[in-house]
């Protein structure tokens, strides 16, 4: 059984700079394209960025150029690195597989506000 559990959420002035950790039970990110998703208050959950097994990544586009995503296999562990934080990046953000999320991996999430 697959656990991801997210961290490193807070509150930080725009302009600021968050870096977001999901830690795996067990290596899933050879075999698993990976996700951080995020949802606002009254809005659906989005892709945020995404890592293929490969190496390839992509971005939402409200995000390219701020943020970068990244994983360490020896730690069992997904990064998010994310800079030039603004107020539309509050969210509570988590990470699962992509492009299809499983649904027992949803955790907890980690809450970003970003103050303006």
């Amino acid at each position: 059984q697959v656990q991801l559990v997210e961290s490193g959420g807070g509150l930080v002035q725009a302009g600021g700079s968050l870096r977001l950790s999901c830690a795996a039970s067990r290596s899933i990110f050879s075999i698993n394209a990976m996700g951080w998703y995020r949802q606002a208050p009254g809005k659906q959950r989005e892709l945020v960025a995404a890592l293929a097994s490969g190496g390839r990544t992509n971005y939402a586009d409200s995000v390219k150029g701020r943020f970068t995503i990244s994983r360490d296999y020896a730690k069992n562990t997904l990064y998010l690195q994310m800079n030039s934080l603004k107020p539309e990046d509050t969210a509570v953000y988590y990470c699962n597989t992509h492009p299809l999320p499983v649904q027992r991996y949803w955790g907890q999430g980690t809450q970003v506000t970003v103050s303006s």
